[in-house]
């Protein structure tokens, strides 16, 4: 046994191993995949164990997350930050080294994955990144930014639509840094493939415009190795290896089902040590030759850093205003920016505001990038005079995303986590159904990725009720770590984009209306509130609490002066942010809606759920808790209750007037 398969054998028992001490795990893909990642990251990939955070670094993505514990074993045996102690505690409480890769918590860990195909999709993201800041920085015979992309993927990630929405924008993009590794062993947890799935994957890539590759023997590491260097001197297609693998190579019942995702037991494990020849008693071991093997591909490695910095080095003598743009990129700070200092004169809907916005950052703040899945015309989020991103400029700062919500928004967590890139994404409120997934990965993962997202209500009209989202808002608020902000006017989308952009710990989705809202006087530097006093009573203690967000703040605002009339006296709260309103002090909470005041009223296009906590037992919330029709938005307002007639005459049975 030589000591490239000595320390692929290494990887694959130390897998097995982490996989049967938690009695728990998936050891088939690491026995299979184990050549096809050792070769990729001992000979091709550029990466440093000792400096993970090395900015030019290449980029590696396990799509197929669920293989974790072979990117755990590659990571301790190439000398990261990962101990065997860690292996050990594979899958328990507090552990380095969680169920699947979780970014932020594992020092090599590039991002967190684990639902199929979305790594795919997140790589063509940190090829984006990779080419706009190769095209924006780099000069001649300085290189600064000269990064691959790598992704590990199975059968399970080429089902899923994501991979291909991603694979199709990537092909149209000639992203010629992305090569993705697809692991073929033809089975999936329900059995063979060729019960749900017999396309020809190569095919299909070709016909998106990628390099197909094939290896036929997946232990064949001369033959992984020549595909990945012909994959890399290819410039202008994205390229795709194919590497037949059989899961859980020596294993007594590998090539089958059995060994995706159960441990082996004690005698498969005995068994499969046989089979590969592995003389060792000691469990978890890593044996001597191969520590000083890795020592020397250790060595090599840090080379490359050395090389790169003395690059940076001469780089910034010869270019020092760029190495200082570089620099405060990367670094992922950029020029405080204020932007609240739009004078808007008239109502607008929200979405033109936002238009407004955009094209203000544009200026302002030179790494923003983004776009919308083929909405921009109608989401207002083109930015003026800034191109569009291709293959043929990929200096251009408008991404056109295709109808392609999932991959978006998977693409967008890929921009951001690449580092130096501030991204923003943007569709019809409706379809962040099709994102969900993937938004639901910025907020676990904390990436300040903005959500633009308009069209906010049945005001949606003529559309009907297919677009006219329901149940979206109470959706948003419900994921962990997401800001979900509905603003009341145009100030206070500016403010909104302002939070957004001094966020670094997690995404902001912005909910903007189709239709003109006014603008108020008494709006301005309270958004960061979450929730506020916008027009009080005369009363210290209300009759009446009003509360709304977005376009229906015009209605309790203007049903609290009918209500005046009549001798009930309202205080209106706009309430553009749940998750901001609830983080402030139980002093600011009880000033806004104090616990006395039990007669409550909400106001939202939108369903109920979510509100009770607000208006409470004795409450009432005025809502949508059905879906929509066609018609005009005005129409729908009046049939659906949303009028200041009805907030007026709830307000009388609530308040026995």
């Amino acid at each position: 046994m030589n000591i490239d398969e000595l320390t692929i054998n290494t990887i694959r028992i130390l897998s097995i191993e982490g996989v049967e001490k938690a009695n728990s795990g998936h050891p088939g893909t690491p026995l299979g995949a184990a050549p096809a990642a050792f070769t990729l990251w001992a000979n091709n990939m550029k990466h440093n164990p000792s400096n993970p955070d090395w900015i030019d670094r290449d980029r590696f993505i396990l799509s197929s997350g669920h293989a974790s514990m072979l990117l755990y074993s590659l990571l301790n045996v190439f000398g990261y930050d990962l101990s065997i102690e860690d292996i050990k505690n594979y899958r328990q409480w507090e552990s380095k080294t969680p169920g699947h890769p979780e970014y932020g918590v594992t020092k090599g860990v590039e991002i967190s994955t684990g639902p199929l195909g979305q790594g795919v999709a997140n790589g063509v993201g940190m090829a984006i990144a990779e080419a706009y800041l190769s095209n924006k920085f780099n000069r001649p015979n300085y290189d600064i930014v000269n990064h691959y992309t790598y992704v590990l993927a199975g059968d399970g990630c080429m089902m899923e639509g994501i991979s291909s929405e991603a694979a199709s924008l990537a092909g149209t993009l000639g992203l010629g840094k992305l090569i993705l590794l697809y692991d073929s062993n033809n089975i999936s947890i329900e059995g063979s493939t060729d019960i749900a799935f017999r396309e020809n994957v190569l095919e299909r890539f070709k016909a998106y415009g990628w390099q197909t590759l094939e290896v036929k023997d997946g232990n064949n590491i001369e033959e992984i190795n020549n595909a990945i260097c012909e994959a890399k001197a290819e410039k202008n297609k994205p390229s795709i290896i194919k590497i037949k693998t059989i899961i859980g190579f020596g294993a007594p019942k590998a090539g089958t089902s059995a060994v995706h995702g159960a441990p082996l037991g004690k005698e498969g494990i005995k068994a499969t040590k046989k089979n590969l020849n592995w003389n060792y008693e000691e469990e978890f071991y890593v044996p001597e030759k191969v520590k000083n093997y890795m020592k020397d591909i250790q060595n090599k490695l840090q080379q490359e850093e050395n090389k790169w910095n003395e690059l940076k080095k001469n780089y910034a003598k010869d270019y020092p205003e760029l190495s200082k743009e570089y620099e405060m990129w990367m670094s992922g700070k950029c020029k405080e920016v204020s932007i609240n200092t739009q004078e808007f004169e008239k109502a607008v809907a929200t979405r033109q505001a936002s238009y407004t916005v955009i094209n203000k950052l544009a200026k302002l703040i030179p790494n923003m990038i983004g776009g919308s899945a083929d909405l921009a015309p109608s989401n207002k989020t083109y930015m003026e005079g800034e191109g569009d991103f291709s293959k043929e400029n990929p200096s251009r700062r408008n991404l056109h995303f295709g109808v392609r919500e999932h991959a978006m928004a998977a693409i967008a967590n890929g921009i951001s986590i690449h580092g130096g890139l501030k991204i923003f994404v943007s569709t019809f409120f409706v379809f962040s159904d099709y994102m969900k997934g993937a938004m639901r990965m910025s907020a676990l993962m904390g990436l300040p990725v903005m959500y633009i997202l308009t069209h906010d209500s049945i005001g949606v009209g003529e559309d009907g009720p297919t677009h006219e989202p329901i149940e979206h808002l109470a959706s948003l608020r419900s994921i962990p770590n997401l800001t979900v902000i509905r603003p009341a006017d145009a100030k206070e989308t500016e403010e909104a984009f302002s939070y957004a952009l001094s966020r670094c710990d997690g995404p902001t989705a912005l909910i903007l209306t189709r239709q003109t809202v006014p603008l108020y006087e008494e709006t301005g530097g309270k958004l960061n509130k979450g929730a506020y006093i916008l027009k009080d009573s005369d009363k210290n203690e209300p009759d009446l609490l009003l509360m709304a967000s977005g376009s229906e703040v015009e209605l309790i605002y203007k049903a609290a002066k009918e209500l005046k009339k009549i001798g009930i006296d309202a205080r209106v709260i706009n309430v553009p942010s749940f998750e901001i309103f609830d983080s402030q002090n139980e002093d600011y909470k009880e000033k806004v809606m104090p616990k006395t005041v039990r007669n409550r009223i909400a106001v939202e296009a939108g369903s109920s759920f979510g509100w009770h906590k607000y208006v409470g037992i004795d409450g009432k919330v005025i809502s949508i808790d059905h879906f929509g029709a066609s018609a005009p938005a005005n129409i729908l307002f009046e049939k659906y209750g949303f009028t200041i007639q009805n907030i007026v005459e709830s307000s009388k049975e609530l308040c026995n007037k």
